[in-house]
């Protein structure tokens, strides 16, 4: 398989999220001014496709909240072309401490990747990582779509970072990255997801804003919370069904 055409990142850090109402998102953003920046990119469109075995063996274990759970993705800025830079990413958490892989390719070949031709990138401990977990889970497929619109934040003179999502949504069909940024509604209308992303403490500063605000952080998985609102939806129709 081809080298990926930029370096290979790899990211050890604390995540923390938060819902927030939109009386909420305002009020933090009008609180982290002065402390945080918004990075160059602005509102920036997201979609990632999750990979998953054929019975979804990935996010069933993720959404009983092991100590360690892994999942892969593949990340597009806008809607892709199969010539545009896309990032498979292999993610993994454990007790508490998120661990992520990232490179750059594009999408025929990532395709080939996983139809097992070959390796995601050329050589090194990464592409021994990311090549190890297919081959150990055999048979990976697109199986979630998950979109928002997010604006990020950085501390210039920190590690602290800051994401705030709006309108996360997601869809179970058409698992393309090349079609639309359309979906179902993961959240009710006009809540986000802030996101807080460390590699030490959270600053004091920090952790006041939230205490004010009521902004209490919570266990939420964009994938695992798209999972649960299919399998409701799925138990519905077939309550119609058999009615």
């Amino acid at each position: 398989m081809a080298e990926a055409t930029k370096p290979i990142v790899v990211m050890k850090r604390y995540e923390m999220k938060y819902i927030m109402s939109p009386e909420q998102t305002e009020y933090f953003k009008k609180s982290v001014e002065g402390h945080m920046k918004i990075d160059k990119y602005g509102l920036t469109s997201i979609a990632s496709l999750y990979y998953d075995t054929p019975n979804y063996r990935l996010i069933r274990t993720s959404v009983e909240k092991p100590l360690f759970k892994e999942k892969i993705r593949l990340r597009s800025y806008g809607i892709a072309t199969d010539t545009s830079p896309v990032f498979l990413e292999l993610k993994r958490k454990a007790y508490g401490i998120v661990y992520k892989r990232r490179v750059q390719s594009t999408i025929p070949l990532v395709n080939k990747f996983f139809y097992g031709e070959g390796d995601i990138c050329a050589g090194g401990q990464i592409n021994r990582e990311i090549t190890t977990f297919r081959d150990y889970y055999q048979t990976l497929v697109p199986a979630c779509l998950i979109i928002y619109d997010r604006v990020a934040y950085f501390q210039p003179d920190g590690d602290l970072r800051l994401t705030i999502d709006h309108d996360p949504r997601y869809r179970y069909e058409n698992l393309d990255l090349k079609t639309s940024m359309e979906g179902n509604s993961l959240l009710k209308d006009g809540y986000t997801i802030l996101e807080v992303k460390v590699q030490q403490s959270v600053p004091l500063w920090l952790s006041d804003i939230l205490t004010k605000g009521h902004i209490y952080k919570g266990s939420f998985s964009k994938y695992g919370e798209a999972y649960r609102q299919q399998l409701l939806k799925v138990k519905n129709e077939r309550k119609i069904y058999n009615v």
